[in-house]
């Protein structure tokens, strides 16, 4: 199974919610990622704010091309219990 995200939402700081395909969701700390030329811009929160689901690539992105791999994310889920 290819791993998509169906939902996501800003939560807080650099955290956001997504739910998967696969019924898996929770929070995902961003925060250490943000690093370099393409994810750097968006420790400034406005920008970070600004993502959204891509319909094509079914994950995260952001304005300026950045995005995360969608099994990149599971692997960095906190879980809601």
């Amino acid at each position: 199974m290819f791993l998509h995200i169906l939902e996501a939402k800003y939560m807080r700081d650099y955290t956001i919610w997504v739910r998967f395909n696969d019924d898996a969701e929770g929070e995902i700390d961003l925060e250490a990622e943000l690093e370099g030329e393409v994810f750097g811009p968006l420790r400034n929160l406005e920008k970070f704010k600004s993502f959204h689901v891509d319909p094509e690539t079914c994950t995260v992105v952001w304005e300026n091309g950045a995005d995360f791999a969608p099994e990149f994310l599971h692997e960095h889920l906190q879980a809601l219990l």
